[in-house]
């Protein structure tokens, strides 16, 4: 049980003294950016998935008639 007591303490004063946080801003710009990739991406997916719908849809169509 020390081990595990022992494990977490200096778990916490890694965290807490060694470990270099980002400022506020650059939390803030880096969330951005991870916001507006993944838009992007989910917007390129949305366009890719229409665009095969549509294909898809019309090579069906060619064997319906």
């Amino acid at each position: 049980m020390a081990k595990l007591n022992n494990y977490f303490r200096d778990t916490i004063e890694e965290m807490r003294y060694n470990v270099t946080w980002p400022s506020t801003t650059e939390l803030q710009k880096s969330a951005g950016l991870v916001l507006l990739g993944s838009l992007v991406f989910a917007a390129v997916v949305g366009v890719m998935d229409v665009s095969f719908n549509k294909a898809l849809d019309a090579f069906y169509q060619s064997f319906a008639r």
